[in-house]
């Protein structure tokens, strides 16, 4: 167990992240990035500074109807992808969109991080620097 993890364990023994962290998407080869959609079953995934890095294809295995913050709503497509953080890795249902406008490449909602981790919202980067 790495040391930053041992200093940020609740004590349930859930490990503690902040509201930003960065996250590996190691099923695409990404070790701290983000995505980017095209529909429907190709897409091109960035880094954290918008480089594409390659497209790939991935099953495409629903489409959701999403409210962004700002109200608009739009269908997206679903895939099922592998997350990694902390040296915790574990399977998400990812929606896809582009984000090229947004603050943040990829968001992590509750579901996700649901009985894996507590997240501490006025802290950042636990889990570590990108790469």
């Amino acid at each position: 167990m790495r040391s930053t993890e041992r200093q940020t364990r609740t004590s349930g023994g859930l490990p503690v992240i902040g509201w930003r962290e960065w996250l590996a998407l190691p099923d695409f080869g990404i070790a701290a990035g983000a995505v980017a959609g095209v529909p429907p079953l190709v897409t091109r995934l960035e880094d954290s500074v918008g480089d594409a890095i390659e497209s790939i294809e991935a099953v495409v295995v629903d489409r959701r109807r999403v409210t962004s913050s700002g109200g608009q709503q739009e269908i997206r497509p679903v895939i099922i992808a592998q997350v990694e953080l902390m040296d915790r890795k574990w399977p998400i249902e990812l929606t896809l969109t582009r984000r090229d406008a947004m603050g943040f490449r990829m968001l992590l909602g509750r579901q996700a991080v649901r009985r894996r981790f507590v997240v501490d919202p006025g802290r950042s980067y636990l889990g570590g620097g990108p790469g």
